[in-house]
């Protein structure tokens, strides 16, 4: 078939969307897969999951409409949890401020159109989740990176970049950030807060890692915000099951209503069966004591990879231990052709990711992101050998 009309029927593209990072790619059945983003199958909460949805499907919510900001009962339990945080003396949000998005993407897209006009700045930490560099092109709004090391973004720069361009908002992962797994320290935090209050702007908080802390606890800024400034994106669809595509936005006050009516265009409303899962899920005892085992196997997988990486791939950097999250970040020698290098690692039986798309910019170093969460962690050793191997093979 000829389908050269649509070329002119199209025209040019809107939004450069540029191809999905290594992260989705899928490779040989016996391949080691430490690029994937997800956790292993083995890693959730199996019997809780299919007990949830064995009994939501005997409820009204497998055949009605739900609302279109979400089943009021799981709205009510995001709010809990970031009021549990909250210190004294800060109004802690309600039921009401929160809106029921399918899966922390489309929130964000939703958030970044609603805060950003077309054209627009918006200020990201650099490197972040592709996602969101995504969901920024997707909004047409123009990313401006700000860079960030193992305690967080670097508050002057932030403080320059509001400054110069003018930015009514900025992008962040406090906890646990992907692709780093660094955590924001408390000082930082608050500085950023006070930065972003300065500025009039909005602070647009990923927790996407809410629940995979392994030396640290979660620490939401939108707890402490009291005014409205923080934009906060909670999501169950990595730590509960991929197939509950089920996410928060929590905000307060007119931005709120913005944002639902983008979202609402978009997406009307999200699957009241999956919601009714994901609610059956969180609030059963067995939630709390899976996520305290999860803690620990995170912790044993992490510290598998990093000492097979010292042990076979010396030449592999890590600038920082993960507190969490799903992944190591871990620099190469400079002059590292990262995707020749991932080519050549694919073709010997492993799958990495290169660090480039995590960059809002030019990368600024040779960087893989490589998963410690995916299946088999019996392979690490033989993984960080060949990564070693391919290492030594392409060196001058």
């Amino acid at each position: 078939m000829d389908y050269s009309w649509q070329i002119a029927a199209l025209g040019a593209p809107r939004t450069d969307l540029g191809s999905l990072p290594a992260t989705m790619r899928t490779g040989a059945p016996d391949a080691i897969a430490l690029h994937s983003g997800y956790p292993d199958p083995g890693l959730l909460p199996e019997r809780l999951v299919r007990s949830a949805f064995a009994r939501a499907a005997r409820q009204e919510a497998a055949l009605q409409r739900p609302d279109a900001t979400g089943l009021s009962e799981l709205r009510a339990w995001f709010a809990a949890e970031l009021a549990a945080t909250a210190p004294d003396g800060v109004a802690p949000p309600t039921f009401k401020d929160v809106l029921v998005v399918p899966g922390s993407q489309s929130g964000l897209v939703a958030v970044f159109r609603s805060l950003v006009p077309v054209g627009g700045v918006l200020l990201m930490e650099s490197p972040t989740y592709w996602g969101a560099i995504l969901a920024a092109k997707q909004a047409g709004v123009r990313a401006v990176p700000v860079p960030h090391g193992p305690e967080g973004p670097d508050v002057d720069a932030l403080a320059r970049a509001f400054a110069e361009t003018g930015a009514r908002a900025f992008y962040g992962q406090p906890t646990f950030a992907n692709p780093t797994g660094a955590q924001w320290s408390p000082t930082v935090g608050q500085a950023v807060l006070d930065v972003v209050a300065k500025h009039g702007a909005f602070l647009v908080e990923d927790d996407w890692a809410h629940d995979f802390g392994i030396d640290d606890d979660p620490r939401p800024l939108a707890s402490l915000d009291g005014d409205g400034r923080v934009v906060y994106l909670r999501s169950l669809t990595k730590s509960v099951s991929p197939s509950v595509r089920v996410a928060a936005v929590v905000a307060r006050g007119p931005v709120q209503e913005r944002v639902r009516a983008v979202a609402g265009a978009e997406n009307l409303y999200v699957s009241g069966l999956l919601q009714a899962a994901a609610l059956d899920v969180v609030t059963q005892p067995g939630w709390t004591a899976h996520r305290r085992a999860l803690r620990q196997r995170l912790r044993e997988r992490r510290d598998l990879l990093l000492a097979s990486l010292a042990q076979h791939a010396p030449a592999v950097e890590v600038e920082s231990v993960p507190a969490g999250g799903l992944h190591a970040w871990v620099r190469l020698p400079d002059g590292t052709d990262v995707a020749a290098l991932a080519r050549d690692c694919e073709a010997h039986g492993l799958l990495v990711a290169p660090g480039s798309g995590w960059f809002v910019a030019e990368p600024t170093g040779a960087y893989l992101r490589l998963g410690f969460a995916g299946p088999d962690p019996g392979a690490f050793g033989r993984a960080a050998r060949i990564l070693g191997e391919r290492m030594a093979a392409a060196a001058p």
